[in-house]
């Protein structure tokens, strides 16, 4: 009699167990803020101007981009190729959002070996990124602009500072979504 007790409470025990382990915990949920990111995604080109400066001698650039969902909608993957004054370049960047900095976070990687880590912020249809950049060998800052000007445009610029407060544009262009 005590051994079936024994077994008995050991197979309540175990079904307990079984069923506590089974019990889905509620996924998470993409928030407005990562929402909010799903005016990229599509297929974009870019082109613009690129000034002379510490980035090289300046010209014109133009580019090719695909933004989608990485699985659960939390982050953008994007894929690039642009053509410019230092040649062809391709590179991957994954966008997010940071809820407990409460900033959008941007880190991209090229094929000429950069790395990129951007912080931003949105306010109406206008988005300003912000990192520290190292351009041969000095720390500057850097603040990437992009306006919305409507669904399948934005207007963007590139510009930095080597004392954080007086800014030089470096690069201007737009955006144009294509799908």
């Amino acid at each position: 009699m005590k051994h079936r007790a024994i077994t008995v409470t050991g197979m309540i025990l175990a079904f307990a167990v079984l069923t506590l382990a089974q019990a889905p915990e509620k996924m998470p949920a993409p928030s407005a803020e990562h929402k909010r990111l799903a005016s990229f995604l599509g297929k974009w080109t870019s082109e613009g101007e690129m000034k002379p400066g510490p980035f090289g001698p300046g010209g014109k650039f133009s580019g090719n981009s695909h933004i989608e969902w990485l699985p659960g909608g939390f982050f953008l993957v994007m894929h690039e190729e642009s053509k410019g004054p230092m040649g062809d370049i391709k590179s991957l960047a994954v966008f997010g959002y940071d809820a407990n900095k409460k900033v959008y976070t941007y880190n991209g990687f090229d094929s000429m070996g950069n790395a990129e880590f951007y912080t931003g912020t949105v306010q109406g249809k206008t988005w300003t990124w912000t990192s520290d950049i190292n351009l041969q060998g000095k720390t500057m800052k850097g603040r990437f602009t992009l306006r919305e000007d409507s669904p399948t445009s934005n207007t963007i610029k590139f510009d930095i500072s080597e004392d954080g407060g007086t800014w030089k544009t470096s690069m201007e262009g737009k955006q144009t979504k294509v799908k």
